[in-house]
């Protein structure tokens, strides 16, 4: 009570942090006349200027004022809009690092051009980061004409692009592309031999459009690139065929959870169809012998039980490809991972493609928390403020609109099934296309979507459907939903990006009814279309607006809240109403289960719904529940991936620090002389008596790593040796033997094998890690029932396996350069360099649970080919069999025989 009393006397804190940026508006607008009088040379110049005024020392908050006053007056000349004040206060929002909800239909695209400017002009690279590629390459087109008018230069960075164009585009002023992109060029870089062979710049600002779409709803899953690993989608197809074999009885599916697992009985049932099937090795189904039968039987049972098709995924082209559950659109190319998708593929009768392993990951949150300075727009972030806070340290403030909402929104009508519910809403649909008043109807899925559509043609009215089917027209159907009596059924709206107005759209009219017609004629259609669009508002206005109307509830209040937000843009009046059944998703698995019963007993007729605005309360209550366990789920995610972080960013380091450096011998002499300090100490504990040192193994170990036969046995005879003496004496050996190498093989050479092998074992070393940390995270839950804290197991645990990785990467290298024989004239250049575009790879990317194939860089193992291997067959002469030693192991014998060379001369 007394914080609603407060809040009246003194407003709340948004209110007065909004209040806060009307002051710097005032000056903004006090520019607004001298800032007009510049002719366009003149505006062009103030960029050149700032720069100057920057160099000098003035802060970019000295600048704000009169920088939003030229891009304003760039944007009147060039694009013919005028930013509002509202508009301002959302660019300094941005500017400060904050969030900027802003309403549908408030002109966000534009307002990230005040901050993305003022920026930019350090000359450092701002990001610009939107939901998908068409926004990516519309808003760089669109509102690059701004920037490039005032002389910065922009970048898009979409699917597709060559390392050299990617490149180009990072170097720009302002850089557009998606979360997506910016996240897998991070990691592929993280994957380069060469410093300048890498992509991006350190980063310095971003802005993320539908901040809330990829910071939250996407910050479930991580970003993973993978390379292939064993194949065995033989046994997918093979244990695909028993799983509708399974009874009810044989699984527990719990939907809240998204998990299905296996009863007691179902563990003996599939234990028994995989023994008829022969796919156990041995007799019990949980034998280590059958761990790889067990896991394909989990999947394919999450497969056919959790996974339904037209909802969470689509098959086209005989590919299985993945829905976005918050938009509604095609994942091209990503795949779910851990075997899933190839139970999917099964499953379906498709293809099914092989199985990867992890080689880098990030999660977005990690991904983002990068940036020095972050800052996101949306129409939809209040909702989930805390967690912007809390992960992000991301404030959230509302803007006010431009002028006020003038759309009703009805309270919620819940039926008892879903065909009453469905039979509500085309009725509506009817009364209002009967008055030509267009309808916007969002469902949750492609299916329901289609099953809508059906019930409007038996009807006979006229539609257009937008889900994942018909994508490629989407900005094309979104733009038109507005006119008189159209009628749009589209799988969730958010981040749709472009604006639904009343009348139509008509530069999207003109756009595709004007195209090859010469001057003239284009530009008298172009005035045509325009009267027409105009007259057609005015009539749209007068039957009452944009009607949204909700098949269901979604998870998320903000999906439904952005369906809503599409209609009553700047003013226009309109309308909004969501139906619900007692079938739908989110009341049948969140909701009472006597609320049924409870409605016949009350005597709840055919047809009729239940309007309340508690019914609306207690939907949200559900609503926050589900929002509550994600924001747990996402919390708990990070909580693990800050541990990978923090090593991520060690072995990321070290490799820029490797690739920058001229000269990697003194860390290579590090290690060398560190690997030499723990065998002796192994070996020959300290202030031990000679009888308990450990000399053959010392000497075995010595021959192992270093390939060198040292009398260390003899050694630890000598009358009165220490362990000092030992280890001085393999010091001086071991360095002296790679001075010699060095020698032989010349200086410059023998640094490009350094850098090369140090580079490709660390990644290798780096890649077996990921896949400890993999089983590491899967187990590590088990240790609650032990009363200890998993993610305190997981933290000790993963630096003891880190530390494991670190002695590996010191060990492989020596082991491997004490090995190694080139012989070469000159300098092999090109032999130890990657190539920038390489000829053959087998890369993966993916999205967590959710794998692009992309052509690239990698050896069977997802890493380059060894050079140290190719180096080692130039020195093999068929007419010399003295150089035949050098030949590799399993590479065919210089003889001609057709044996490999270990089973011939290699014997």
């Amino acid at each position: 009570m007394f914080g609603a009393i407060a809040k009246k006397l003194f407003g709340s804190a948004n209110d007065r942090a909004v209040k806060g940026y009307f002051k710097t508006v005032e000056a903004i607008n006090a520019l607004e006349p001298e800032i007009a009088k510049l002719d366009d040379a003149a505006l062009q110049a103030k960029t050149a200027e700032f720069r100057a005024r920057l160099e000098q020392g003035t802060d970019l908050d000295d600048l704000l004022p009169e920088a939003f006053a030229v891009v304003r007056e760039a944007a009147k000349r060039v694009l013919g809009q005028r930013h509002y004040d509202v508009q301002l206060i959302g660019g300094m929002v941005l500017h400060d690092g904050r969030i900027a909800e802003m309403k549908t239909g408030e002109g966000k695209t534009l307002v990230a051009t005040l901050a993305v400017y003022l920026n930019a002009l350090p000359g450092k690279g701002v990001h610009v980061v939107t939901v998908n590629d068409y926004l990516a390459k519309r808003d760089c087109e669109w509102m690059g004409r701004v920037y490039r008018f005032l002389g910065l230069s922009t970048g898009v960075i979409v699917h597709g692009l060559t390392d050299e164009e990617r490149r180009a585009a990072y170097a720009a002023d302002v850089t557009y592309g998606t979360n997506n992109e910016y996240g897998f060029d991070y990691l592929r870089d993280n994957m380069k031999f060469r410093r300048e062979e890498m992509v991006q710049r350190p980063f310095t600002f971003a802005i993320v459009d539908e901040v809330d779409s990829i910071l939250i709803d996407e910050a479930r899953t991580p970003l993973i690139i993978s390379g292939p690993s064993e194949d065995t989608t033989d046994l997918y197809v093979k244990v695909n065929v028993l799983i509708p074999s399974l009874r009810d009885s044989d699984f527990e599916k719990d939907e809240k959870q998204r998990t299905v697992s296996f009863t007691e009985a179902g563990t003996e049932h599939i234990e028994q169809l995989l023994r008829d099937a022969g796919l156990l090795k041995s007799e019990s189904l949980y034998d280590v012998d059958n761990i790889a039968a067990v896991h394909h039987a989990n999947q394919a049972l999450r497969a056919h039980k959790l996974f339904t098709r037209d909802v969470d995924y689509i098959v086209k082209d005989g590919k299985v490809i993945i829905i976005d559950e918050f938009t509604g659109r095609m994942m091209e190319g990503r795949r779910y991972s851990d075997g899933l998708h190839q139970a999917l593929e099964a499953k379906e009768g498709v293809e099914v493609q092989t199985e990867n392993q992890t080689l880098a990951s990030i999660t977005f949150q990690n991904y983002f928390r990068m940036y020095p300075k972050l800052a996101g727009m949306t129409g939809t972030a209040s909702t989930e403020a805390s967690e912007f806070a809390d992960i992000y340290r991301l404030e959230v403030i509302e803007i006010p609109t431009n002028l006020p909402v003038a759309r009703i929104d009805s309270d919620d009508e819940v039926y008892r099934t879903a065909r009453e519910k469905y039979e509500a809403i085309v009725k509506l649909i009817a009364e209002c296309s009967a008055k030509g008043q267009p309808v916007l109807v969002g469902t949750v899925s492609i299916e329901k979507s289609e099953l809508l559509s059906n019930f409007l043609k038996q009807r006979g009215i006229a539609h257009n459907v937008l889900n994942a089917r018909h994508h490629d027209k989407e900005a094309f159907i979104v733009a038109q939903a507005g006119r008189l009596n159209a009628v749009t059924i589209a799988t969730n709206m958010a981040g749709r990006g472009t604006d639904i107005q009343l009348g139509g759209n008509a530069d999207m009219r003109i756009l595709a009814e004007t195209q090859g017609m010469d001057g003239e004629v284009q530009q008298k259609l172009a005035a045509q279309i325009r009267a027409e669009v105009e007259a057609e508002k005015q009539r749209v206005r007068e039957a009452g607006g944009l009607y949204v109307i909700g098949t269901e509830r979604h998870e998320s209040r903000r999906i439904d809240n952005q369906l809503r937000g599409r209609s009553g843009r700047q003013g226009d009046p309109g309308a909004s109403k969501f139906f619900l059944s007692l079938e739908d998703d989110l009341l049948r698995i969140f909701g009472s289960e006597r609320m049924d019963a409870m409605l016949q007993r009350l005597g709840l007729q055919e047809g009729e719904a239940i309007i309340h605005p508690w019914i609306n309360k207690a939907l949200e209550k559900a609503q926050q529940k589900v929002e509550a366990r994600n924001y747990e789920i996402r919390k708990n995610l990070l909580k693990y991936d800050d541990v990978m972080n923090d090593q991520r960013k060690v072995v990321y380091e070290q490799r820029i620090e490797i690739m920058q450096a001229d000269d990697v011998a003194d860390t290579i002499t590090d290690m060398r002389a560190e690997i030499v300090d723990e065998m002796v100490k192994r070996h020959i504990p300290e202030k031990a008596y000679a009888e308990q040192w450990d000399a053959e193994g010392l000497q075995e170990e010595v021959r192992r790593v270093f390939a060198l036969e040292l009398p260390v046995v003899d050694w630890a005879k000598e009358e009165g040796i220490a362990d000092q003496q030992i280890r001085e004496r393999l010091h001086d050996i071991v360095d002296r033997r790679m001075a010699e190498k060095a020698a032989n093989f010349g200086p410059e050479t023998m640094r490009m094998v350094e850098r090369s092998l140090l580079l490709q074992v660390l990644d290798q070393t780096w890649k077996e890690h990921l896949h400890q940390l993999d089983y590491l995270r899967q187990a590590i839950g088990l240790r609650a029932y032990a009363q200890k804290d998993p993610l305190n197991e997981y933290k000790r645990e993963a630096f003891a396996l880190f530390e494991q990785m670190l002695v590996r990467v010191r060990e492989q290298v020596t082991s491997i350069l004490s090995r190694v024989e080139i012989r070469a004239e000159e300098p092999p250049q090109d032999l130890f360099s990657r190539p920038s575009q390489p000829q053959s790879q087998n890369w993966h990317e993916s999205r967590g649970e959710l794998v692009e194939s992309e052509d690239g860089v990698a050896g069977a193992e997802g890493l380059p080919a060894r050079p140290v291997s190719q180096a080692r067959n130039t020195l093999v002469d068929p007419n010399d069999p003295a150089t035949w030693k050098h030949a590799p192991r399993n590479g065919p014998c210089p003889c001609g025989s057709g044996k490999k060379y270990k089973y011939c001369h290699g014997k």
